[in-house]
């Protein structure tokens, strides 16, 4: 890794001129008087008092919010609860290096327990396992990355649980649909992967996989663990109870994701184990490929992996692919390493999502990679605040406005937030005060994380809402909720065959509810207070 020479941000370039910038797909849309309304009090609220910061929390959080489509399920949980599980379990901690290991605990190291009463033990235990306390002007890249082997542990002893304080978390944010990372199998997987070994030659390579039933049994064993997973996660959050938690009440669906640092035939095995369960198992939709880009295996191999993913997509064509791309800047790799990653994403492996994209205005010919992103309508997967601690970019050097200004489906994501301690209310709000975005973009925002969610079955809207605004299908035209009039048979017809249209009903309901309450409150007839 090249060593930085200057200060993070002074590496990298500012957004190009909004002169040099196209104009969006669309123009902007007319707004409904709810939300004009809405977005006077959030106007309001951006000029209020010392109680501003507190106001615009509560505004944020309470903002309908789609849903997470970039989300790893081990980085996604509370540090504290993870020390809570340790300590629970009796592991131990090497003091060393804060690594969460099995009991005894013999020389080295300390129980997990002993955190519950030593506070320096505790707080240096979060400082290891999160971004707490760690200085927003110091690179957070290694520090980010480290610290999931030390508590790897503690969420793998308890998937199911973990699954629960997740989706406790999704939920309590207004979100209503959740695609998490997992990778059940993977032991089992790279096994497969070190007997099959490597030839260049895919096809050969995947049926020497296949051969004999072999990656049958690994995507069996997978689903037997996701069953455990989630058998686990009912019992913890009590679904099918009269006392069930908020989490039973979220949508969820995994991604798999395949480990890009590993040997080359273990992605491809990876890659393909996940693929498959994506064609024959409805809770997974589809792959990803996980873990530093910068790092030197993923370096050297990026373009093979890009064509693993094109190679196995023809044998997996109803697998769906979104990938790490683009997650790099200056005086992190060399400067050829930043030319091609979001384009050969795109390109070669046919990614109908990119996560990150951070990199795009590094690369040879980038506004082509734009307008086919646009074309497309392949979604950038944008987590500003692991931006901000992994990559030190935020602000005017991130490429947010300029997949925007290119008519680029974006959507907000979180990415780790137990990590980085953050959540999506946050990422909704630097977004909104960092870029001005209104309260109907902030709403077409969280609907463009439904819309671009993998999640089976017709959409609500018609045609290509980036491009063209949020107009629903003829089935639903005029039925909206907050509209006044309920859903005729047509509508309630694709509610109950698309789970995808289900969700997206359920965004609106709560936007409209949003309105009429915040938007009440910007007439001076009822609703939270601006001051």
């Amino acid at each position: 890794m090249l060593l930085l020479c200057c200060s993070l941000l002074a590496c990298l370039p500012a957004a190009p001129p909004a002169a040099a910038l196209p104009r969006p797909g669309a123009a902007p849309r007319p707004a409904t008087d709810a939300e004009a309304r809405t977005d006077a009090y959030l106007a309001a609220l951006r000029t209020a008092g010392p109680d501003r910061s507190r106001a615009l929390r509560r505004f944020f959080l309470k903002l309908p919010k789609g849903g997470d489509l970039h989300n790893h399920l081990f980085g996604a949980v509370r540090t504290e609860y993870l020390i809570a599980l340790a300590a629970g379990d009796g592991l131990c901690i090497d003091t060393a290096t804060l690594t969460a290991v099995l009991p005894p605990c013999g020389p080295g190291t300390r129980p997990a327990a002993d955190a519950r009463d030593d506070r320096a033990f505790r707080e240096a235990i979060l400082r290891a396992w999160s971004m707490y306390g760690f200085p927003p002007d110091r690179s957070g890249h290694d520090p980010f990355f480290a610290t999931f082997d030390r508590f790897g542990l503690v969420p793998a002893l308890h998937p199911g649980q973990v699954l629960a304080e997740v989706a406790d978390s999704v939920a309590a944010q207004h979100q209503f649909y959740l695609e998490t990372m997992v990778n059940p199998a993977s032991d089992r997987a790279g096994q497969l992967a070190d007997e099959t070994g490597w030839d260049p030659d895919l096809p050969e390579t995947y049926a020497r996989l296949a051969a004999g039933g072999r990656l049958d049994r690994v995507a069996a064993e997978a689903r037997r663990a996701t069953d455990d997973a989630e058998a686990g996660f009912r019992t913890e959050a009590r679904c099918g109870t009269d006392r069930p938690r908020p989490g039973c009440r979220l949508t969820l669906r995994y991604v798999y994701q395949a480990f890009r640092g590993e040997s080359r035939e273990r992605v491809f095995t990876e890659l393909a184990l996940g693929m498959r369960l994506a064609e024959t198992d409805p809770r997974f939709l589809a792959v990803n490929l996980v873990q530093p880009e910068d790092g030197p295996v993923a370096l050297a191999d990026y373009t093979v992996q890009m064509r693993m993913v094109r190679f196995l997509h023809t044998v997996y064509p109803r697998a769906h692919v979104t990938l790490h791309a683009g997650e790099s800047r200056p005086g992190l790799v060399d400067p050829e390493d930043l030319r091609f990653h979001v384009r050969e994403a795109v390109d070669i492996a046919g990614t109908e999502r990119v996560g990150h994209g951070v990199g795009l205005r590094h690369e040879d010919d980038w506004q082509r990679t734009a307008r086919t992103m646009a074309a497309r309508q392949t979604a950038v997967e944008v987590p500003f605040t692991s931006n901000a601690q992994i990559l030190g970019v935020r602000g005017a050097a991130h490429p947010f406005d300029t997949y925007r200004a290119y008519g680029v489906p974006v959507v907000l994501a979180t990415d780790d937030p137990g990590v980085s301690r953050t959540d999506i209310s946050h990422e909704y709000q630097y977004a909104a005060e960092t870029y001005g975005l209104t309260y109907p973009e902030l709403k077409d925002l969280a609907r463009a994380s439904l819309q671009y969610a993998f999640l089976p079955g017709d959409s609500l809207w018609q045609g290509n809402p980036t491009r063209d605004g949020y107009r629903p299908v003829a089935a639903c035209a005029g039925q909206l909720p907050g509209s006044g009039r309920a859903p005729g048979a047509e509508c309630r017809a694709l509610l109950g065959a698309s789970a995808k249209a289900a969700v997206q009903w359920r965004e609106e309901a709560a936007s409209a509810s949003f309105e009429r309450t915040f938007g009440r409150a910007a007439d001076g007839t009822g609703g939270p207070s601006v001051a």
